[in-house]
């Protein structure tokens, strides 16, 4: 938005532009452990970890790292839920100079190999109960070492590889410091979809990512106090939101991480009542479940006072429901991974709009622009794209300059995403990427679904479209085209895709059709599909 005045709505407490430290991320965590050494860092089911255990872990983990060979550049891959072990091998990789490669536990082979080789990793952190998936895929990628984690007493057979307590102890030397340019230097690659249909990976910089914490907790500084908070961390730290909103801002504000592997609603609940969390991310449906209990408010839900909610769309509803049980705030935000993620949130500091995501971070511009050109502004009130310039935007996309080069265009991100800004500089999302889905937090892109659907024997055709649930917020359909003399039901579509990708990507709903909608060039109109289901 051109004129800003989004920025006329800051309090002078808040800063409008911030100055970046050049500082790298296991800068970041010393800082904190050297000021807050006694405060925990780590909450799991119970055991602590303070910042000094967790700074000393880190340490003799990224000399384990060096002494087994990983170099500064190297991609190091961790395949886990949160737990204490992603924290300490996060940073272990970062202090080495390794470059994070952040894999969903839930991925299947096929996807896991896909990622492995892009990335060229040669390690891997792994849980024991996903180390068989990872060896194989073993002998078609550059994998040499699996380093497996056990949140249980486990008598699994790891072979030759590593358990993470052997690989702790396998370091021969103390850890050698690695300098770091945090403008420059890759900390992570996070995988999203192409818009080939393969995964891509957005190159996240130190610079970017800690930039990305300073804004969050400059935008919420006035809420938040450093060194006396404690965050419930139920929200995947392998996802972008999770790793930047629970645990690096965490560290930065030297608050404690009270970490779930999953998302249980009684194990939350329980949680929430033991550990008493102040500050809460999450999404949409994680909200809709608490609220849904009958007893929630037995569980002293209200310690709770800001929920940050974003990957998908809040229900007005929802959020007024909710605060109303827990007393707390939910302030709704808008990012993607390219942005570290985030780049827009509701303010506690200024009106909350409900069906917007609010307004722009600190250092962050943004503007909506012609469809058709993808440069001239729209008038207020008008849809454009959203485009997206600040210090979070990625530094393109892992060995993919061309799609680097659509989607970072003259300093700005070109996100895709549809929108309008009010008078006040609000942002409204009226639709999301073309065809992407958002089910219960999930990015799930059509493409990746409709490949393993057309491998399907009685398939010709096949389009994937995201269609409204009331728990996940959209739910995964696919409307199929069989071939002449063949036939699957439902079922075995579902099975079949059971079997071929992530849980959280397999259709719930196929429906079976003579012909699809398509335009005269034979490209078939997804949009016409899911204008059916909206016009019912």
């Amino acid at each position: 938005m051109s004129e800003r005045k989004w920025l006329d709505l800051y309090p002078e407490t808040v800063a409008k532009e911030l100055e970046l430290p050049n500082q790298s991320l296991p800068e970041m965590l010393q800082e904190t452990a050297k000021n807050y050494p006694d405060n925990n860092a780590l909450s799991f089911f119970g055991r602590k970890l303070t910042y000094r255990e967790l700074n000393g872990a880190v340490t003799g983990f990224a000399a384990a790292l060096q002494s087994n060979g990983v170099q500064k550049g190297d991609r190091v891959a961790i395949m886990l839920p949160n737990c204490p072990q992603y924290v300490i091998s996060y940073y272990g990789i970062l202090s080495t100079g390794g470059i994070v490669t952040q894999i969903n536990p839930m991925l299947v082979e096929r996807e896991l190999d896909h990622i492995l080789n892009d990335s060229g990793t040669e390690t891997i952190i792994v849980l024991d109960a996903l180390y068989q998936k990872v060896k194989n895929v073993q002998p078609n990628t550059n994998l040499k070492k699996v380093i497996v984690v056990s949140l249980q007493p486990s008598e699994q057979n790891f072979g030759a590889d590593y358990t993470f307590e052997s690989f702790m102890a396998s370091a021969k030397q103390p850890f050698t410091p690695v300098e770091l340019e945090p403008e420059h230097d890759i900390a992570i690659l996070q995988y999203t979809g192409g818009t080939t249909g393969r995964s891509k990976g957005a190159m996240l910089t130190h610079r970017n990512i800690l930039a990305n914490v300073l804004q969050s907790y400059e935008f919420f500084k006035d809420e938040m106090n450093v060194g006396q908070e404690k965050c419930l961390t139920v929200i995947p730290l392998f996802h972008v939101f999770g790793m930047t909103s629970c645990m690096n801002l965490s560290i930065y504000t030297a608050a404690e991480s009270v970490m779930l592997p999953r998302f249980d609603l009684e194990e939350v609940l329980n949680t929430i009542k033991q550990e008493q969390p102040s500050i809460f991310p999450g999404v949409p449906t994680m909200y809709v479940a608490i609220t849904n209990h009958p007893n929630a408010e037995q569980y002293g839900i209200d310690s709770i006072r800001t929920c940050n909610s974003g990957s998908a769309p809040m229900p007005v509803e929802l959020m007024k429901e909710f605060e109303g049980k827990t007393g707390s705030k939910i302030l709704e935000g808008y990012g993607l991974s390219e942005a570290s993620p985030t780049t827009h949130c509701n303010p506690h500091f200024a009106d909350r709009k409900p069906g917007s995501v609010g307004i722009g971070f600190p250092s962050t511009d943004y503007k909506i622009v012609d469809l058709a050109d993808g440069e001239n502004e729209v008038p207020v009130g008008e849809l454009g794209e959203i485009i997206i310039k600040g210090p979070q935007v990625m530094k393109g996309y892992w060995n993919l300059p061309e799609e680097t080069a659509m989607t970072l265009r003259n300093g700005w991100l070109h996100t895709g995403d549809i929108g309008r800004v009010d008078e006040q500089g609000y942002l409204y999302i009226v639709d999301r990427k073309k065809d992407m889905i958002i089910a219960s937090g999930y990015n799930i892109y059509p493409r990746d679904v409709e490949e393993v659907l057309y491998e399907h024997p009685a398939v010709q055709e096949a389009v994937v479209i995201g269609v409204p649930d009331p728990y996940r917020g959209e739910t995964v359909k696919a409307v199929i085209v069989q071939k002449a003399g063949k036939s699957a039901t439902e079922e075995e579509i579902i099975k079949y895709c059971r079997e071929n990708m992530a849980a959280y990507r397999v259709p719930s709903i196929v429906e079976f059709r003579e012909e699809l909608p398509k335009t005269a060039v034979g490209k078939i109109l997804r949009r016409a599909l899911r204008d059916e289901v909206r016009n019912k």
